[in-house]
């Protein structure tokens, strides 16, 4: 399986409705009690803050987030998992006819959602889920889980891929992930952020993401000597030669590759690279291509490791060192400077009695903590052809004249290019075709290009009319609206 159907579904729990937290299956019993489990349902899921300090994120996960709807079942082993749950007082948490209804669940959802790898900003929402109360709530923690980690670590990589300029960027971090998926999906989202390829062999095969590597230090302690242990690994891979010359003392190790490429240019191969995973690594690299090229090996790569991230490679590069190619692991694939984006996943419409949507809102002491009411769309606007700024508004009314900031202290006219960010991804529990995750990384790239350019003064905010239905609900004491 090499395209984005390929999920992986066989590693784990992901085709499980059982991956939720408890409180939204006790929630759920609750609705179906109160008679308002299929009541119509809007919410939006979106980010407070964006992460690294920068003011946009890459969106990442949506594909993997609609497979899991698409496949997500309480099967009768997990119903009778559920069963065995208890109340405080011994009795069966769920009933016999809830843990049926769950049985027999499909979902029915429909999403918008905003086109993966796309350039988003903080308060807007990345997706929109409408449909049945119950099946809307189910999904919250999967699909949190899902796009706050792929969204973070696309952005990372994104930031690390700029850092490093043209030099293609490897993702290493298998070993330092957490946990298998979570190394499966830091790959997916790395390649979507930008790295060209990743050691990962389980998710080259799920999602068609290039596979690289080399040899470890235990290659070369396996042998009596270094050049020995080189010698080898060229038998074995001659047209995939990358040698780790670090193992002993670095330049002789450098010498030592050096002959190998010697004795592999005689059988009709070129020595690849050499990988650097220790020391001064502008001196090193510097010292290495120097002699490299002396000895005609000008094509051979030097690839760098040793816990890399963009600012250890903006400075690396600032210094002048030698290298080609940068392979990160730890500090990509867990976020390292920041172990998780807020995303937040909020009741934004439910249908009253009579089947009319009616906008809801969360209420907070902290107004940032405000949600969005109402069922949105959001507009980016284009002023020769660069993004200007980014406008939830109210789909029922459609229209969008001015704009205020999310916490009202700037009006914005709302000027140039319109283009919708959001579009239908599923519709009835289908997702609909997506494009390749090739095509999805191009477009990260040029959403990356474009926003690299961007600065504080982006505008993110409301349409006047949605913003004051905001301040209405927020502000109201009534019951209704939660606070």
């Amino acid at each position: 399986m090499t395209d984005e159907n390929a999920c992986h579904f066989q590693l784990g729990y992901h085709g499980s409705g059982l991956v939720t937290d408890l409180y939204q299956l006790t929630m759920g019993a609750g609705f179906v009690r109160a008679g308002v489990a299929d009541r119509e349902a809007v919410f939006h899921l979106y980010f407070r803050r964006a992460p690294f300090g920068q003011h946009y994120a890459i969106a990442a996960g949506l594909n993997t987030a609609l497979r899991f709807i698409e496949h997500a079942r309480f099967s009768h082993d997990d119903v009778e998992y559920l069963r065995t749950l208890t109340a405080t007082d011994g009795s069966a948490l769920f009933s016999r006819d809830y843990l049926a209804m769950l049985r027999r669940l499909r979902f029915t959802l429909d999403v918008d959602a905003v086109r993966e790898g796309t350039a988003c900003c903080a308060g807007l929402p990345l997706l929109t889920v409408r449909g049945p109360l119950l099946q809307a709530q189910l999904v919250e923690s999967a699909l949190l889980n899902i796009l706050n980690f792929q969204t973070l670590i696309a952005t990372k990589a994104a930031r690390i891929c700029d850092a490093a300029g043209d030099d293609p960027v490897l993702e290493f971090g298998l070993r330092r992930a957490q946990g298998f998926d979570g190394g499966i999906s830091a790959s997916r989202a790395a390649y979507i952020g930008g790295c060209t390829a990743t050691s990962n062999v389980a998710a080259g095969r799920a999602y068609g993401i290039p596979v690289k590597g080399t040899h470890a230090h235990s290659w070369v302690m396996v042998f009596d000597t270094e050049q020995v242990a080189f010698e080898r690994y060229a038998d074995a891979m001659p047209a995939n030669c990358v040698l780790l010359v670090d193992t002993y003392d670095t330049l002789r190790g450098v010498q030592a590759a050096i002959e190998v490429g010697r004795q592999l240019r005689q059988r009709g191969h070129e020595l690849r690279g050499i990988r650097l995973d220790s020391g001064d690594l502008v001196e090193l690299s510097r010292t290495a291509r120097q002699r490299l090229d002396a000895a005609g090996f000008s094509t051979t790569k030097i690839v760098a490791s040793n816990d890399l991230d963009e600012h250890a490679i903006g400075e690396l590069k600032r210094r002048g060192a030698a290298i080609d190619v940068w392979g990160v692991g730890t500090r990509l694939v867990t976020g390292y400077d920041q172990s998780a984006l807020g995303g937040v996943y909020k009741l934004a419409a439910l249908a009253d009695e009579a089947g009319r949507l009616v906008p809801k809102a969360k209420r907070s002491d902290d107004a940032a903590k405000n949600s969005i009411p109402a069922r949105q769309g959001v507009r980016r606007y284009h002023v020769d052809g660069k993004p200007v700024g980014d406008v939830a508004y109210e789909l029922d009314a459609g229209r969008v004249d001015d704009a205020v900031t999310l916490d009202g202290s700037q009006r914005w006219n709302a000027t140039g290019d319109p283009h919708e960010l959001l579009t239908r991804a599923m519709t009835r529990g289908r997702a609909l075709p997506a494009p390749k995750l090739s095509e999805i990384r191009d477009h990260a790239a040029t959403q990356r290009r474009v926003f690299r350019a961007t600065t504080c003064d982006y505008f993110v905010g409301l349409e006047s009319a949605l913003y004051r239905t905001r301040l209405r609900l927020t502000s109201d004491r009534d019951e209704g609206n939660a606070k």
